[in-house]
């Protein structure tokens, strides 16, 4: 998400970054921790929303389960903040190994743009896997080549990771600026 995050502020881009909870306690013990439920998660969001949101608008985000957690408060943020879209950086339209596990049911209730970018073979949700899924507008799927979750292709591709990571904040920074258009 480092690379992600200096794409997008090198295209004038303000990004705030941050760590849940227990991300920031698996940092400071150094040893790994389980994740905090989604009400812990939902409201550093909706914190954070509020300590940024001002006038300007508003786009949240994030990778794996942080995508996950800003696009079940779009609808929430959108009518009470300054919140205009979500981006995911590698959706878990499931669990790992658990492709039956589906969670996409708030994605079926989006009335604010989501711009999903997913790895080809992201093992959490496929290209092969998501186009079963019927995922409608307002949510824009678009595909990394040959990208796994964290967009790494392999190298028969004849890809870098750093063509991966560009072609992410490239879609990202069009997505923006389209919807300020």
């Amino acid at each position: 998400m480092e690379a992600i995050a200096e794409g997008l502020s090198s295209r004038g881009w303000l990004v705030h970054r941050f760590a849940f909870p227990y991300m920031r306690r698996t940092q400071e013990t150094g040893r790994r921790c389980p994740p905090d439920r989604p009400q812990v998660l939902q409201q550093c969001f909706r914190e954070l929303v509020e300590q940024v949101a001002g006038d300007r608008p508003v786009f949240i985000g994030g990778k794996s389960m942080g995508g996950r957690i800003a696009s079940m408060l779009l609808n929430e943020l959108s009518a009470t903040a300054a919140v205009r879209a979500g981006i995911c950086f590698g959706y878990p339209f499931h669990p790992l190994g658990k492709p039956l596990q589906v969670r996409k049911d708030h994605l079926e209730q989006l009335k604010v743009p989501l711009l999903v970018l997913q790895g080809e073979r992201d093992p959490m949700g496929s290209q092969e896997q998501v186009a079963g899924y019927g995922l409608n507008p307002p949510l824009q799927l678009r595909w990394i080549p040959d990208g796994d979750h964290s967009f790494k292709p392999r190298k028969r591709s004849g890809r870098t990771e750093q063509m991966n990571w560009t072609l992410a904040v490239d879609l990202a920074h069009q997505f923006m600026g389209d919807l300020l258009a």
